[in-house]
């Protein structure tokens, strides 16, 4: 990708208004959702891609996207995105951080909401393969019960994915992941 995709900031998302930058964006790891296609079986699309805040922050990191505000186009800074990310997200910090790790691993990460988990990690991407993992995000003090963990357990079971606990520290720079398999006895 020789030049930077433009993408405008609107509230709690980002836009690429470019149809043919959006489907690049979209080709180049399943980045965004295409305006009004749920489920994108071709990544060639005549519409807008939106993204959500974390995949924006990464990309902007990464140098792939520029970023500007309307009226006057004027440009978002990487400092401006995070602090609005930290205000819609909770935890932002630990999250992006397992995000960031995951991506840079070459994983597709998506939200993980309808398995009641923070991300689905997908090996080669949404329509290609279904997420063989679902991630939850803890901090390093936070009380997990046994109870917590069957029911995901069971969860990820029924729904065919592994279930993984990712623990960022963020001062050491590192992310535990603990990973659950499940067997019949």
């Amino acid at each position: 990708m020789s030049k930077k995709i433009e993408a405008e900031f609107i509230e709690n998302f980002l836009v690429v208004w470019d149809p043919k930058k959006g489907s690049e964006l979209y080709r180049l790891g399943f980045y965004g959702k295409p305006v009004g296609i749920p489920k994108p079986k071709i990544a060639d699309f005549d519409v807008p891609l939106i993204l959500d805040l974390m995949e924006g922050l990464y990309l902007m990191e990464k140098g792939v996207i520029t970023l500007s505000e309307s009226p006057k186009r004027t440009k978002v800074s990487f400092e401006k995105l995070r602090r609005s990310a930290r205000k819609l997200y909770e935890e932002f910090d630990l999250k992006y951080a397992v995000y960031r790790d995951l991506r840079d691993q070459g994983l597709i990460v998506t939200p993980g909401i309808k398995y009641g988990c923070d991300f689905a990690v997908y090996k080669h991407g949404p329509g290609v393969d279904h997420a063989p993992y679902m991630v939850s995000v803890k901090k390093t003090k936070d009380e997990v019960t046994a109870t917590d963990i069957v029911k995901t357990g069971r969860l990820a079971t029924t729904v065919r994915k592994r279930f993984i606990i990712a623990v960022p520290d963020l001062e050491a720079e590192g992310i535990r992941y603990l990973i659950f398999k499940w067997f019949k006895a």
